[in-house]
């Protein structure tokens, strides 16, 4: 008897189901992404064998640079509103409601407030260039800003901010000193210095010789 031929069936898989989920998740990821506005300066941390996490709210940064400026941030966008309100006040700076918007996207600040108004006017492409150059936040006896900004930041945020020193490997140290002593003028002993992990060498394992 002649074999029946069964009827091959078609194997094609439709993807334009697998496209269309695709484009919905790049088109909700590019919706609520958030990008990190670029720091003022940047810095290299020393390394050490600490694991313990950054936070990511509530955070006060006291920036350092290799040549010893100091620049002063707050991860929360609504709080340095409120700080540079209270800022304007004790220097009787006046900023309109555009400046301080463009304050509260800035990560941190590194001129005299007198001068922030005049830097918060500039172009991004003119502000990159003028962090430069820029003196840093003041803290000398005659005019300590830092004092300042730190008292004011804990007020806005109730006391909850938790403080952070990320000072560049080559911050002369007698700076980071004067930070610190700043800090205790406030009787705030309570701060971590920002680092980059490396390996511990307790847990170490050695490699066996070949």
């Amino acid at each position: 008897m002649p074999k029946a031929k069964i009827a091959r069936k078609s194997t094609a898989i439709d993807m334009t189901p697998m496209v269309d989920l695709a484009f919905l998740l790049i088109t909700f990821f590019m919706l609520t992404i958030k990008f990190k506005a670029p720091e003022s300066v940047q810095v290299l941390i020393p390394n050490s064998i600490s694991t313990e996490k950054i936070p990511d709210r509530n955070v006060m940064i006291i920036t350092i640079s290799d040549n010893g400026r100091v620049f002063f941030g707050i991860t929360d966008p609504p709080m340095r509103d409120r700080l540079l309100r209270r800022m304007a006040d004790i220097y009787k700076v006046r900023f309109t409601e555009e400046e301080i918007k463009k304050f509260s996207l800035l990560p941190d600040v590194g001129v005299r407030v007198q001068e922030l108004k005049q830097y918060l006017n500039v172009k991004p492409t003119e502000r990159e260039k003028l962090n430069k150059s820029i003196f840093g936040v003041p803290m000398d006896t005659t005019d300590n800003q830092l004092d300042k900004w730190v008292i004011e930041a804990r007020r806005a945020s109730g006391d909850k901010l938790a403080l952070l020193i990320k000072a560049d490997q080559k911050t002369p140290y007698p700076v980071v000193r004067q930070v610190v002593n700043t800090l205790k003028k406030q009787r705030v002993n309570r701060f971590n210095l920002i680092t980059s992990q490396e390996a511990d060498p307790r847990t170490a394992v050695a490699k066996p010789e070949e």
